[in-house]
């Protein structure tokens, strides 16, 4: 099967074409970085071409103003666009846990948009809602640095580790469109302000921790269960602890 990557050189992009031609697909991988512009159209009909399945792992360069509206409503529309052209009989792309209620957010606003363009779009689709990986949590916990203190929400989460997406959305690309969102989340819950305390301990950083329930992430206080995925989704496996204590390769 052939399956083009939007989004090939990010995290998520990366180790999702590596488990897709080690199943024996034909990928390819479209990025600026390897010539092909979402957000301009550059390369974009050449990389489609043939393609049977587009997977949209694209993200904006910025989280905290208005251009990551302006980067998803440009990039997804092109990539309709050259999906419609090319007959692509399966558009899947990639999403957060919690968008629909966080739109105060620009950035989560911006992932609502590029939500609501596939689904009023005539592309048979699947959007896969994830929460926040494990790779990204120092981001999330240093919203509250204020020197030697983190003031973080007690707001719950269930992390995920980045392979464990790639392995889903593998998976999914290689299945029928669902027409639907569905969600994935991490085996384990946690507070954002407990999460940071085991990262902050097994990276040996003093830094202390308090907990602030008005601290903001997004531009939006994190209230109630606003980062869980619904019931239903599908749990990964890979807890934390495996995570920050795999082997590390020679």
């Amino acid at each position: 099967m052939k399956i083009m990557v939007a989004g090939a050189s990010g995290l998520i992009g990366t180790q999702l074409r590596a488990d897709l031609r080690s199943s024996g697909h034909d990928v390819t991988a479209a990025s600026p970085s390897l010539g092909v512009d979402t957000a301009t159209g550059k390369g974009l009909a050449a990389a489609m071409a043939g393609a049977e399945v587009v997977v949209d792992v694209t993200d904006a360069a910025s989280f905290g103003d208005s251009s990551a509206l302006d980067f998803f409503k440009v990039s997804t529309k092109n990539l309709l666009s050259a999906a419609a052209e090319a007959g692509v009989r399966h558009y899947l792309a990639l999403s957060i846990v919690g968008t629909p209620r966080l739109v105060e957010s620009d950035y989560f606003r911006a992932k609502a948009v590029q939500e609501n363009l596939i689904r009023a779009s005539t592309r048979p689709y699947t959007i896969l809602r994830s929460t926040q990986f494990y790779e990204f949590i120092n981001g999330v916990i240093d919203i509250g640095a204020e020197g030697n203190i983190l003031r973080l929400p007690p707001a719950l989460m269930r992390p995920i580790a980045a392979q464990d997406v790639a392995a889903f959305l593998a998976e999914l690309a290689v299945g029928d469109p669902l027409s639907n969102i569905i969600e994935i989340g991490g085996p384990e819950q946690f507070g954002i302000d407990d999460i940071a305390r085991v990262f902050l301990a097994a990276n040996e950083d003093q830094r202390q921790v308090i907990t602030n329930p008005s601290t903001s992430s997004f531009g939006v206080e994190l209230t109630g269960n606003v980062l869980l995925p619904n019931v239903g989704a599908r749990m990964a496996r890979q807890k934390l602890s495996d995570w920050l204590y795999q082997p590390i390769a020679a």
